[in-house]
Order: structure tokens, then sequence, then C-alpha cells
């Protein structure tokens, strides 16, 4: 199996013996030894996965390299967080993964409305197995635990993935202080509740619910 390593915090280095990857397209920025590289229709899902995607808006070019070396990927200087998933499922935006294990099966799930609110479209992707998997953050992400007993708020913008048993729900922050100029300014927050992680980056995308 691929070996995924952190070379600093912003370029991730996987080592293969003849093993492969799936990585966005484009974030290879440099490689020893013996590669080869194909671009995979669809993040690899073949025609079905290319179809959906389109359908949905879920944008993501996925390219398959495989050989015997260490390939150095990065993307526009963001942080890389490194998954470890034994048999569970992560959800990310398609802009945030950045690698996973060949191996791991990717799809895409629906969100509602707050991929309406991220700007991803009603989709988002899922990567599901056993193995590695690379995601990106515009800043250091942190990780937050979701419990029972403690739910957790997140502003839409700076979501970036979870894993485990979570349950979204979509809710409005709009109150009267917000209306009146007074109040935090986030008008909409994904909740998760159940048993899981969260990761949120430190930095926020444009979205419908930061504007509201």
């Amino acid at each position: 199996m691929a070996q995924f390593r952190l070379q600093g915090s912003k370029v991730l280095a996987v080592d293969l013996t003849g093993d492969a990857v799936k990585a966005k397209n484009g974030a290879m920025v440099a490689y020893d030894g013996q590669m080869a590289f194909k671009k995979m229709s669809g993040g690899g899902e073949g025609l079905r996965g290319m179809v959906t995607r389109r359908l949905t808006g879920e944008q993501m070019t996925v390219m398959e390299v495989q050989g015997h070396g260490t390939c150095f990927f990065a993307d526009r200087a963001s942080e890389i967080n490194l998954v470890n998933l034994r048999g569970e499922k992560l959800y990310v935006e398609s802009s945030n993964l950045l690698c996973t294990d060949a191996g791991l099966r990717t799809g895409t799930t629906f969100t509602g409305l707050r991929g309406a609110t991220t700007g991803n479209g009603l989709f988002t992707t899922t990567v599901e197995g056993s193995g590695q998997a690379a995601i990106t953050s515009d800043g250091p992400a942190v990780v937050l635990r979701v419990s029972a007993q403690y739910p957790l708020s997140v502003d839409p913008g700076a979501y970036v993935a979870h894993t485990g048993n979570l349950h979204q729900s979509f809710q409005s922050g709009v109150n009267f202080r917000t209306l009146m100029g007074e109040g935090s300014g986030e008008a909409f927050q994904i909740r998760f509740e159940g048993e899981g992680l969260v990761y949120v980056q430190p930095s926020e995308r444009n979205t419908v619910g930061g504007d509201v």
C-alpha cells in the first residue's frame, strides 16, 4: 500500500512500490523514480460517475499515479491533513480532496441545502474503504469531535470534511440582532449531531450563507 507522509505542512509525499494513488489533476509538483500518469474520467468512477458529476455540479478531475519512487503533491500552498480510514466513509468537498489510495472508493452523496450555500452544488464527494486520504484546508484545519451530548454548528464556508455517524441539518441563524446589522453575519450554519469528527478550516469560502 502507498505510504503517505507530509513534507512540512503543505506538501504531501507518497512512497510507491508499484502501488497506485488517485490525486487531483495537476497536483503533482515533483517525483523521483519511475511514474506513470493517467487521467481518469469522472473522478475515477467511469461513465456513470462522470455523468453524475455533470448533473450535480460536483466538479472533480482526477489522475492516477502508479510506479516506483516518491511522488510529491501540493495545491496552491494549502495546508494538508492526513485522514486514516478503517472501513468508514469520509465526506469531503471535492475542492479539498487532494489524494487517496487507489483502493478507496469515491462517489457522491446528496447534501441538500448545505451544498447550495457552499456553492458546490447539492452533492459532495465521499471516500470509503480502508487506506489513507489527504485533504486540504485554507490554513491549519481544526478537527472537532461531535458527540450525542455535544452537537456542533459550523459555518458552511469553513466546513472541509467529516467522518463518523453524523446527521446534518441546515439551520438559520437569523435573529433580530442580525437583521439590525449587529449580529455575527453568519446567517446559516450546518448542525452536526451524532458521533464523529468534523474538519474545519480557519478561513471561509464565499458562500450564500455568509452573504445573506
